[in-house]
């Protein structure tokens, strides 16, 4: 029986996930040869067999050890005993938002006192925070164990730039562990707006460290970016391999103007404080790689709740695979998207999910519903417009309403706003109108872009 800081893999579940999958970073503290990836070596029809047998644990021992879900289940009429597996996962009942809000302790299936570290939700979707606890054997042992290393080309030497939130959420600490317990690297804790994160503050470690990755939000990106030209820094020069662009959505458009600022390539991470990471985009930039020993995801029909078929666009759902003292079940994030099980021409073999928004997001303009993302994409590709914008949303829209910055050096006038506005129309097919300002408010949280004025 293999002990990690006192905590035992025993389960003949355990030590099978721990023969059939690498511990990434963990596996500086065991002995034997080292097990396959599965973003390289796992064939799907494996990672098939091992989704089917965790997703049976974890229904089994969070019926067992969770008040919350056995109620859920029993009220389905589903019995642990009787679940083979993903082809009974549809019976299960789904979990929301709303049924975790305010209530710290719902998803506990171990005692408090094993709890090492609880986490809160941002707030951005409204209502009460929701708090995920971890322990530390859900939190390092599990998280920590399948590696991604095709995904993630991080190492011993890569000096690692976190500017990420690290107070109360999830984000700044969750990429701490993965680059410095996972992939023995270095980190730069920089934060993004907290007490001592200044932009300032963090491009002046930028130029002492010379940091070979990043990772951060869109807008923060370009937030540093702004901060390091008015010191006369260009963050081209620093030695990155690789940027990562994750906790906020962005479009293509839009990380074409950060990977230019930074003179490096960002790909997407996608994930959350419920469930962490759910997805990573390869360099071909078309989809996020699910990270399907971590999880399993679902598209469902947002409103009858019906699991759709891969290229249909519906809500995502998520399942923890290697969650056991606070597991999340068919958890509605709430994101729309869609997935591709084809395989990508990089090479790794698992399937990819396409973000197509947020339910609550949804820019609706005479009754048709857009992705604010979609409508960013068309509104990067006007050159005279900045970097910083919102989209103006009432209830009973008959126009999309676009405030926003110009780039710099461009005079805004009356001609200038009808000339963006019939660009902009021609695009996205709907009637718009340019509100110039000179500056839009920055934000140390995630950036608000669409507001309901």
């Amino acid at each position: 029986m293999r002990q990690i800081r006192g905590e035992a893999v025993s389960s003949l579940f355990e030590k099978r996930v721990w023969g059939l999958i690498k511990p990434a970073p963990l596996c500086k503290y065991f002995s034997g040869p080292e097990p396959a990836q599965p973003d390289r070596g796992l064939t799907p029809a494996e990672l098939g067999a091992f989704q089917d047998e965790s997703v049976r644990e974890v229904v089994l021992r969070t019926y067992q050890n969770s008040p919350f879900y056995r109620e859920k289940m029993d009220l389905a009429g589903v019995a642990p005993e009787s679940f083979s597996g993903l082809a009974d996962l549809g019976k299960l009942p789904f979990t929301t938002k709303d049924e975790l809000r305010g209530k710290p302790w719902a998803l506990l299936a171990c005692a408090k006192k094993d709890v090492a570290l609880i986490m809160v939700s941002t707030g951005t979707t409204g209502g009460e925070e929701i708090y995920v606890p971890s322990t530390w054997k859900d939190y390092y042992l599990h998280e920590l164990a399948p590696g991604y290393p095709n995904l993630v080309p991080v190492g011993s030497g890569d000096i690692c730039l976190n500017a990420l939130p690290y107070e109360m959420s999830s984000a700044g600490l969750a990429f701490h562990k993965v680059f410095m317990d996972g992939c023995l690297s270095t980190v730069i804790p920089a934060g993004k707006g907290g007490a001592y994160s200044t932009p300032e503050k963090t491009v002046k470690m930028m130029r002492d460290l010379q940091p070979t990755v990043v990772i951060t939000t869109p807008s923060w990106a370009v937030t540093l970016a702004e901060a390091a030209a008015a010191v006369s820094f260009d963050p081209a020069g620093l030695p990155l391999k690789l940027m990562w662009l994750t906790g906020e959505g962005c479009s293509p458009a839009f990380r074409q103007r950060v990977e230019k600022m930074w003179g490096a390539t960002a790909n997407f991470y996608y994930g959350s404080l419920e469930c962490g990471g759910v997805g990573i985009e390869c360099h071909e930039h078309f989809g996020y790689h699910i990270c399907g020993a971590h999880v399993f995801v679902e598209i469902v029909e947002p409103e009858t709740g019906e699991v759709l078929e891969p290229g249909e666009i519906g809500e995502i759902v998520v399942t923890c695979l290697l969650r056991y003292d606070t597991p999340i079940i068919r958890y509605r994030t709430r994101d729309l998207g869609y997935i591709d099980p084809d395989p990508c021409r990089c090479g790794v073999t698992l399937p990819r999910l396409f973000l197509r928004g947020r339910v609550v997001d949804e820019v609706v303009v005479r009754g048709i519903s857009f992705s604010p993302y979609y409508l960013e994409e068309f509104l990067m590709r006007l050159e005279e417009v900045g970097n910083w914008y919102q989209f103006v949303n009432p209830a009973g829209a008959q126009h999309l309403t676009v405030r926003a910055e110009l780039a710099p050096g461009v005079t805004p006038g009356p001609e200038l706003a009808d000339k963006l506005a019939s660009k902009l129309e021609y695009g996205i097919g709907i009637p718009c109108e340019f509100e110039l300002v000179p500056k839009i408010p920055r934000s140390t949280g995630k950036t608000v872009r669409v507001v309901r004025e």
